[in-house]
Parts: C-alpha cells; structure tokens; sequence
C-alpha cells in the first residue's frame, strides 16, 4: 500500500469506526460517555462530508466509478443521499467553473419577503437558538421534490425507499433507547451548524438561483473573493481535523489536488504570506454575532482595496455542498 493509499483509506476508515464508536456511547447509561458519543458522531459527519467533496473531485480513487461509489456510501452518513450523486457533482462543479453560489431560490427574498411574518418569527427565534432551520427545510425541500415536482418523478421510488430504511434504522435506535435518538438528532443538529460556519466564511461570492443566467466573473474574482479558514497556522496538523478543507484557496487554485497536499499547495503559492487566511477566532465570534444577520443580506463584500473588512464579514448560508439545488 503506498502512502496515499493509507492516508485515505485512514480517514475513510476513521468514518466507520468513529460513528460506530459514537453509536454505542450514546447508548450507554453514562452522561459523561453520551457527550464523547455525540462528538464521535459529530465528527465522524464532517470527515464524511469532506471526504464526500475528495469523491466529488475524484481525488480519492482512479477509477471514477470508485469515487462515485464511495461519494455515495459517504452521504448516507451526512444525509446527503436523497440527492442524485450526479446533481452534487453538477452542483458543486458550477461553484468552481462559474464562481458563484448556487441556491435553489433567492434566500434573501424568501426570508425577507415571502415569509409570512409570523413564520419569519419563528425562523428567526430558532435561528437565534443555533437550531439551523434554514438548513433542514432546504434538506426537507431534496426529500420532497419527487412527491411533489412532477418532473422528479423518476426519483419517487428512490425516495421513498430510502425514506423507509432510515425512518426503520431510526425508529430500531428509539425501539433501543429514546435518549440515544435524542443525542443523534442533537449530534446531526451541531454537524450541520459546524458546516454551516466552515462553509459561510469561504467566500464573498454572489449568489445565483439555480435555473438563471450565471454572471460571467473571472478567475481573478474566484481567488479575490476566496478565503482559507485554518483550524491553526502554526500547528499544520490540527487542519487534519477536517481533512485540510480550510485550505481553500489553495483548493480553488486546483480543484484536482487532494487533501492530503493542500498545504503544500499554499505553502508553494503563498510563502509565508496571509493570502486569504482568516482568524479562526474572528471567525467564530462574525458567526455567533451575525447568525440572524446572515439570514437576510449578502455574505460580505470587499472593500475599495479588495480586502474583507472581518468586522463586518456576515458569511453566507444555504452554501453546502451537500444541497443541490
């Protein structure tokens, strides 16, 4: 096995032993074993959504069958397998070749003008709680498309059969333990909200609405208005808690380099310069502050020198990767 083999086949197997570790804790009588289960499973997600973005750019296997294979048995871990595997493929290429991110319909408008206002209250007071409601109706709306949009109606039976092996693997973990299938769903609440900050604050981009005439913008504008969010500068080998995916810029400068040389990438494209990298501090600080605020303006925008003003860096949503349109 050659290195690269073991690297990935580590972090692959790193998904299956974490979340079935996570499984059994949060099944146990302990309080203190539950919490470690729940960061198990947590984690276990996120590895799995970034190595479900590895499979999306066939940077894991030479075969692009392989990548898809695996793509696939990663998102039935993040939830992510009511989409079409080749409508993630197709979405998240359209992020890379037109610079842009995609929505299924104009946020902004729908939670500032469609909503009635009692609805958009309730948004906003769950918002307020950390529960990503946003996040799940956009999961709910995938789940849904082929019972209601007559054009997705090929999908109907896929649907529904993996609407009836999950409601049945989820309704055994209450049959087992009520407590437990609280725990899960507490886990996959703090998942989405931890991709949802890694993903708001990768770009200044515009968004688009899937169906529309994307705005021809440049490469000079993709890097300009991406952004690599580091778990530590100093410490390389924390960014391995999420398989290196804050070294975006470097990503955007070849889509086609896996995760495990990304930081030589950027070491090779911008020295000891801060070309794009952004305090996980501030970070953390714009998405607590500026989560209602994020829900009804753009992401953020640069200023007259082309540089992001991190005062006032809102970050975006509906961005994920695992959500086509």
């Amino acid at each position: 096995m050659t290195q690269t083999s073991f690297k990935n086949a580590t972090a692959i197997g790193y998904v299956f032993m974490s979340y079935i570790l996570g499984i059994a804790l949060i099944l146990s009588p302990s309080w203190q074993l539950n919490t470690l289960g729940v960061a198990a499973i947590v984690h276990s997600l996120a590895i799995s959504t970034a190595l479900t973005h590895e499979f999306i750019h066939g940077n894991i296997f030479k075969s692009r069958a392989l990548n898809a294979w695996w793509g696939q048995v990663m998102t039935h871990f993040n939830g992510a397998c009511y989409a079409p595997w080749e409508n993630l493929v197709e979405h998240h290429f359209n992020h890379h070749l037109h610079h842009v991110d995609i929505v299924r319909f104009d946020v902004i408008k729908y939670l500032n003008q469609d909503l009635h206002p009692w609805l958009r209250s309730i948004y906003v007071g769950l918002e307020w709680l950390y529960f990503p409601l946003l996040e799940f109706e956009i999961r709910w709306r995938i789940i849904f498309d082929p019972l209601l949009d007559v054009r997705k109606q090929s999908l109907l039976g896929r649907t529904i059969g993996l609407m009836v092996l999950r409601t049945a693997v989820f309704g055994l973990l209450a049959w087992v333990s009520w407590k437990a299938l609280l725990l899960y769903f507490l886990a996959y609440i703090s998942f989405v909200n931890l991709m949802r900050f890694i993903d708001a604050f990768h770009h200044t981009y515009t968004y688009a609405v899937s169906g529309e005439n994307f705005p021809k913008l440049d490469r000079l504008y993709e890097q300009t208005n991406t952004f690599s969010n580091l778990v530590s500068v100093k410490y390389h080998w924390l960014n391995l808690l999420f398989l290196n995916f804050g070294y975006h810029n470097a990503h955007h400068h070849n889509m086609s380099c896996p995760w495990h040389e990304l930081p030589a990438l950027h070491a090779k494209l911008y020295g000891d310069t801060d070309r794009g990298l952004l305090p996980l501090s501030q970070l953390i600080g714009n998405y607590h502050r500026f989560r209602i605020q994020r829900l009804c303006s753009s992401q953020g925008e640069l200023n007259a020198i082309g540089k992001i003003d991190l005062d006032t860096f809102v970050g975006g949503v509906a961005v994920s990767l695992l959500t086509p349109p």
